[in-house]
């Protein structure tokens, strides 16, 4: 393999050539193991749905033009996506489940857990028309959980109290009219299973309106409701100063790595690390370090200042520096391949979800009740891990850069309050209008090994600061992002002038005494609610729809079905939305015609496919600039 078309991150083909010295198999090794992919997969044109199959359909004319029970290409496509859809939904409502029940534990009083924000606690519970006043912040609580709860019990066609108390008025009507407004979210990943199995809905157009309502389910009931109920436990994000890259990893110190998704495990790693340090000291460490990987590692790293690992594509390579302790996970995005790599080192892999066990690893039930005693006994194991630890086979990268993060909603209208306190997005707005920014374009998303790692994610970027967008980002794009250094206030020279100059008029007046960065680091994928939130709240300011704004979403190296969740809800929200991988859906010119165009007269948003990044940045921009032209900007 080629150790340059590898990752633009240098220390990633240094571990990759130690992983080939060592014989450890990675995930760049078994993806040209796979090579050549299946092609009837890669255009979606494989069904698997009953046992009758699997059937495939010709794209060139001359085989099947229909499965044995007569399902054409476009409704395999459609009946493939919106699955995929679903399953992505599901993952993200179930993250935010996971919190509610958390929620209801800090009213039965929890020890473990409590309200860290008591104005989110309030923000919150006015949206959803629950009164605070004379209430203690248990009732409170108490409240909001029942309305929350009566969503997921939801048995009459009203939709979602969540979505509705959150959506500004002109998408809800739009929702309502093309009958996509979900109700019961469970009900609803329910029934799109169902209404893809064989002998089921085989009108492509109703698939994809189907598809829209999962969106929205993941928009409200997974990002959304996940993001403000974890606000109101572990405080809601301010700006921290922090590194990135697997150059945070230390010689003399315990190493240990959180990774996944919820931060209800890995806030209280966070708190029993600091808290056990002195046991680390005992056994010849100097401390206790963590790093964070994926959505988990932007939890930490926001609230907490825990410094970056790396992402998605490179965890392999986290454990085959050698100087991993252990590495704890819970949901989401887990190689299973990391207990095999574990075992060529002293590195233990601890699972602690029930729906989450591999072969190999060591498994350390956590649940809101045992939260504190299962942290415990995983800070420990990692004390006795770096006892085993053996040098000759350590082996940390240099490299890693500055990040300023923390960039919630709230922390950036507080950010805006210095240059205007009465009306702090007037500031924002006035610097849109005059063109010093574009535009503001959110970058998110996974890695992809079809991808060079990192590579579509700074390429794009840079393209794009350097043309005055301002980008904001969260997910594993975030990491790449941070890896690069674009997320120190140094990378403010890469911007352009109009850009530049803003950034350094809010960081001059928040004493910062320098620009802020050109790109902002606004949390995990939950947290793309955080971005939904900064829309909705510029587009009510200027008396417009969602859709109007010169902005954009850019997802350039995603690989999971959550990934297609959340483009298919931004979609929905009437946001223009880039891929930079082709979804498998190009087996069905009419579904391919349906998201890439058709979509955009309906709901005002539309996929945008481009694999190569300036030409994507080129697209992009026209995109925000036909934006400003109907706004007369």
């Amino acid at each position: 393999m080629n150790l340059k078309n590898l990752s633009v991150d240098a220390s990633i083909p240094k571990l990759y050539q130690k992983a080939q010295e060592e014989g450890i198999t990675t995930v760049f090794d078994r993806y040209e193991a796979q090579k050549p992919q299946c092609g009837f997969g890669l255009t979606g044109l494989c069904c698997r749905h009953c046992v009758q199959g699997p059937c495939r359909i010709d794209p060139f004319g001359d085989g099947p033009a229909a499965g044995i029970c007569g399902a054409t290409a476009d409704v395999i496509v459609a009946r493939n996506l919106l699955r995929q859809v679903a399953a992505g939904a599901a993952a993200h409502v179930d993250h935010a489940y996971d919190v509610l029940e958390v929620l209801e534990k800090i009213v039965e009083g929890s020890e473990s857990y409590s309200v860290k924000d008591e104005e989110k606690l309030k923000q919150v519970a006015n949206n959803l028309g629950v009164e605070t006043q004379d209430k203690t912040k248990e009732q409170i609580l108490k409240e909001i959980a029942q309305v929350i709860y009566t969503d997921f019990a939801n048995s009459t066609p009203a939709s979602m109290a969540y979505l509705k108390a959150n959506s500004p008025q002109e998408r809800f009507e739009l929702w309502e009219k093309l009958g996509v407004l979900p109700r019961n979210p469970d009900r609803e990943i329910r029934e799109a299973l169902h209404q893809t199995t064989m002998g089921m809905d085989a009108d492509p157009v109703n698939l994809i309106l189907k598809t829209l309502r999962l969106g929205l389910v993941d928009g409200f009931a997974g990002l959304k409701l996940a993001t403000d109920l974890q606000d109101i436990i572990f405080g809601t994000p301010q700006p921290v100063v922090t590194e990135s890259n697997l150059g945070v990893l230390k010689e003399d110190y315990v190493n240990i790595i959180v990774h996944g998704h919820v931060p209800l495990l890995s806030e209280k790693i966070v708190e029993w690390s600091r808290k056990l340090e002195e046991e680390a000291r005992k056994v010849g460490a100097h401390g206790i370090n963590l790093a964070g990987i994926c959505c988990t590692g932007n939890e930490v790293l926001m609230r907490q200042g825990v410094p970056l690992a790396t992402n998605f594509l490179a965890q392999e390579l986290a454990i085959v520096t050698g100087a991993v302790d252990l590495m704890v996970v819970d949901v989401q995005c887990i190689m299973p391949s990391l207990a095999e790599i574990a075992a060529c080192y002293h590195t233990r892999l601890v699972t602690t979800m029930p729906i989450v066990k591999i072969p190999g690893a060591e498994h350390v039930p956590f649940t809101a009740e045992t939260a504190d005693i299962a942290s415990q006994q995983i800070v420990r194991m990692a004390i006795e891990s770096y006892q085993k630890r053996n040098p000759a086979k350590v082996y940390i990268p240099k490299e890693k850069a500055k990040v300023v993060a923390g960039f919630s909603v709230e922390a950036i209208v507080s950010a805006l309050s210095k240059l205007n306190p009465a009306d702090p997005l007037k500031p924002l707005i006035d610097n849109i209008v005059a063109g010093n920014i574009l535009g503001v374009v959110a970058t998110v998303g996974c890695n992809n090994v079809k991808v060079k790692h990192d590579w579509f994610h700074v390429e794009l970027v840079k393209e794009l600061i350097k043309n005055n967008v301002l980008v904001v980002t969260t997910g594993c794009s975030a990491h790449a992002l941070a890896k690069e250094g674009l997320m120190d206030p140094k990378a403010a020279e890469l911007a352009g002038e109009g850009l530049r100059a803003v950034l350094t008029a809010i960081g001059t007046a928040n004493d910062l005494g320098g620009p802020l960065p050109p790109v902002l680091h606004m949390g995990s994928c939950v947290d793309n609610s955080r971005i939904g939130d900064l829309v909705i709240a510029v587009a009510n300011y200027l008396k417009v729809s969602p859709k109007d704004l010169p902005i954009a979403a850019s997802a350039p190296e995603y690989q999971h079905e959550k990934a297609l969740s959340i483009g298919t809800w931004a979609v929905a929200m009437g946001i223009m939305t880039h891929l930079g991988v082709v979804p498998p859906v190009l087996g069905s010119p009419k579904v391919t015609q349906i998201l890439t165009k058709d979509a955009e007269e309906l709901i005002g948003g539309k996929f945008y496919v481009e694999t190569d990044p300036y030409n994507a940045a080129a697209g992009i921009i026209e995109h925000i600039k036909t934006k400003r032209a109907a706004l007369n900007l």
